[in-house]
């Protein structure tokens, strides 16, 4: 007697996979990488969730009117969303501009206050190191009064601390100041990430993040070309590229405070709800009216257990950000390492004048625009997978672009070294190495970091603050030894420890892609829920098969 085959559709409730995703997706688009809430692996048996969401009244918090409510940033016109992501990385290429563009007036500022080589090189080393610390600052406080103020404050600070660089009295003084500035610029950096979650969707957010990645390297590149030009006009005195950074930093800063809505979805919320408040008729109903953001816990305890213990927790317990952290931090120094290199190979070698050796960057930034394109063309072959898996594919197809810059990378280190140790060579033969590395950093870079927001997702933010944070502090101590490694080894030998550095590496994304998912599944913080649809997945084609086998038989 042969049993009635077993039905294929999907059954009209949704299942309880189906209410996770969507509870998920919901976090996902009120925190955008930034949820109060710990794991549910990590939550104590008392409920007592550091950081988390006090207990909630039986009325419902107020939230968006509808899924197509104007006022939310994802329901946003394309065109206004593309407008804050240029806005976006025109604020981050200023900020990096500033990091590197003072390394090519190296030589005014040892005259002017007559210092050693060896105390210039701290003028980019300090100014990264605010880079470490920043975070701890722009992160909660974002969380707390949403993108807007603090991108305001922060940029603000940024900009009136370049006046202390430009009337510095003596190095103490222009050294705090660019750690100050620093310190503050990292603004963009660190929020960056999460305002462009706040208004992109999945399908979108490859090509905006492709793009604000992009100029995480574009500022640093246009940094020494500009400032070559300034610093060899003698008629200029010594800070006038620090002038110039004053006027870049102050536009973008202007624009940004006439431009930039407020795009956190829970501070959004919070404001609505003083709305329907106000406009209330009764104190009943004023105190029926909340929202979610209002009843979280902000006390100093709580918010120190989000920004501060949560990201080095997570880099204690989660081996894939620990490995991703590592790379992405010899990646991050190699590229402020090119600063200090490049004089080295293109002025001692060949000749070159301070304004030809910074326009050998732009090979670096052609290289890392070619990357952001191929990691856009990477990020229309990921969409593509995103309806079969219900808006979350499993992270891993996010390391095509690593697995082509991470061999490529170690090629571009060979090439430079061995063809810029020879004066004899051509200048043009390593200047097309720069081409080759700029790809490959930008390649490996843009490919990671997205990796790490499809890992973590609604823990992302945390995870790029322990990232930030490193990766910060390697690039900072990167140029305090690059020359006397460069003129110690010499050009060929030390860019051969730099290539090997890259080969021992280079295996990383071509791992992660074969036993990523596997990691994935015992963490206590990536959601893994492309691994609960696969495994749903799994059993709709046994279904499938099983009832097939039966209309045989």
């Amino acid at each position: 007697m042969l049993e009635a085959s077993v039905p294929l559709s999907h059954p009209s409730h949704p299942s309880k996979l189906d209410k996770e995703i969507a509870d998920d997706e919901a976090r996902i688009e009120m925190y955008a990488g930034d949820d109060v809430q710990d794991p549910p692996q990590l939550k104590q048996k008392k409920q007592e969730i550091r950081g988390s969401v006090l207990s909630i009244p039986a009325p419902s918090p107020v939230t968006w009117d509808g899924p197509d409510d104007p006022e939310n940033p994802h329901n946003w016109s394309k065109l206004r969303k593309w407008l804050l992501t240029i806005l976006c990385a025109a604020m981050t290429v200023n900020v990096t501009f500033a990091s590197s563009a003072p390394s090519s007036a190296t030589s005014r500022i040892i005259e002017q206050f007559g210092i050693s080589k060896e105390v210039s090189y701290l003028v980019t080393s300090v100014f990264l190191l605010g880079y470490v610390f920043g975070p701890f600052v722009a992160g909660p406080g974002s969380e707390i009064f949403g993108r807007k103020p603090v991108l305001a404050i922060t940029m603000s600070s940024y900009t009136l601390f370049i006046l202390g660089q430009i009337f510095a009295p003596n190095i103490q003084t222009l050294l705090v100041t660019r750690f100050f500035s620093g310190f503050f610029a990292v603004g963009p950096l660190t929020i960056g990430g999460g305002l462009l979650a706040d208004i992109w969707s999945a399908e979108g957010r490859g090509s905006a993040t492709s793009l604000f990645s992009a100029s995480v390297f574009l500022g640093p590149v246009l940094g020494p070309l500009v400032g070559g030009f300034v610093a060899e006009d003698m008629k200029l005195k010594w800070n006038w590229i620090f002038w110039v950074m004053f006027i870049f930093a102050g536009t973008s800063t202007l624009a940004m405070i006439m431009l930039l809505p407020e795009t956190y979805a829970p501070v959004l919320l919070a404001k609505k709800a003083r709305r329907l408040r106000k406009a209330s008729e009764t104190e009943e109903e004023k105190e029926r009216i909340f929202a979610e953001h209002e009843k979280q816990d902000f006390r100093p305890g709580p918010l120190i257990h989000r920004t501060l213990f949560r990201p080095f927790q997570m880099l204690l317990m989660e081996p894939i950000l620990v490995l991703v952290t590592v790379y992405l931090s010899i990646v991050y120094g190699v590229l402020y390492a090119l600063f200090e290199a490049f004089p080295v190979i293109f002025m001692e070698r060949h000749g070159f004048s301070l304004t030809q050796n910074g326009l050998i960057f732009i090979g670096v930034g052609i290289g890392t625009t070619l990357g952001a394109l191929t990691n856009y063309y990477f990020s229309l072959q990921y969409s593509k997978h995103i309806p079969r898996w219900k808006g979350f594919p499993p992270a891993e197809y996010r390391l095509y672009g690593a697995m082509v810059g991470a061999p490529i990378l170690v090629v571009g280190a060979f090439w430079l070294g061995w063809t810029g140790e020879y004066a004899s060579i051509h200048w043009a033969v390593p200047a097309v190495a720069t081409i080759v590395l700029g790809y490959a950093i930008s390649l490996i870079f843009i490919s990671f970091l997205s990796y790490l927001i499809d890992t973590y997702l609604m823990y992302s933010a945390s995870a790029f603050s322990a990232n930030t944070t490193i990766r910060s502090l390697v690039a900072a101590a990167f140029p305090l030894f690059t020359v006397q490694m460069y003129t110690n080894l010499g050009i060929n030998w030390a860019s051969t420890l730099v290539g090997l550095i890259g080969l021992v590496m280079a295996p990383s994304p071509f791992l992660f892609y074969k036993y990523g998912a596997r990691i994935r599944a015992s963490s206590k913080f990536a959601p893994c829920i492309d691994l609960k649809i696969a495994k749903e997945l799994e059993e709709e084609e046994n279904e499938r098969k099983a009832a097939e086998g039966k209309e045989q038989v």
